[in-house]
């Protein structure tokens, strides 16, 4: 019980600092500030579900495809860590602006997936994390049915870390009503902010790891 309790309590606190629900909801309402409540609660549904999908194939299955093509876990994390870093860079300088022909095209549609799942919630750097978490396994499990029960708290896990990303996005605009114009612009920029020291802090964990410098 104890094993299991700690692996729920490390899927879960080893991948909420970097998904930030809290931190990206502002940006959620932002990108999707001309849809109506309706349609926003179905994207923060899909985008729990495809995060909890994307994150799950990443903790069971990702160490093995990097195997398979030869990747690194450190690589992983400095193109992951580029990836974040960038896109949080771009949202600091320009806000979570779209140009006319884009805007256009979201007010009637817009794509759960990308960028809202992939890379606003559950982006590369995410994705190396879980990796990273899948890669471990306690020495004292050894049996099947050990693997499988550890497995299933791994899953509750995630499926926690889905729940608070739906929780999250479905209530940003109450969030944000509290805040207003301005403040929702501050944490707009501020949680940009935090995601490029994230993908920063990413990249210099996989470059320490390659060149065997302490971090």
């Amino acid at each position: 019980m104890h094993a299991v309790a700690n692996t729920f309590l490390l899927v879960y606190a080893g991948l909420f600092p970097i998904v930030n629900p809290v931190g990206a909801a502002p940006i959620f309402l932002a990108l999707t500030h001309r849809h109506s409540k309706q349609v926003r609660s179905r994207l923060a549904w899909r985008i729990a579900v495809n995060g909890f999908i994307l994150l799950l194939g990443s903790l069971f299955i990702g160490s093995h495809v990097l195997v398979f093509f030869g990747i690194t876990l450190p690589v992983v994390r400095i193109a992951g860590g580029l990836a974040v870093a960038s896109f949080g860079w771009r949202l600091l300088r320009d806000g979570p602006t779209v140009d006319d022909k884009a805007e256009a095209h979201q007010s009637q549609s817009i794509d759960a997936f990308y960028p809202l799942t992939m890379p606003l919630t559950v982006g590369p750097g995410s994705i190396a994390v879980a990796i990273a978490l899948g890669a471990q396994r306690p020495q004292e499990v050894t049996g099947p049915l050990d693997i499988a029960i550890l497995a299933t708290a791994a899953s509750v896990g995630l499926a926690a870390i889905a729940a608070t990303i739906f929780v999250c996005y479905r209530f940003a605009d109450r969030m944000v009503s509290m805040l207003g114009t301005a403040g929702m612009n501050v944490m707009i920029r501020l949680s940009a902010f935090i995601l490029l020291c994230i993908g920063i802090q990413i990249i210099w964990s996989g470059y320490s790891a390659l060149v065997g410098v302490p971090h």
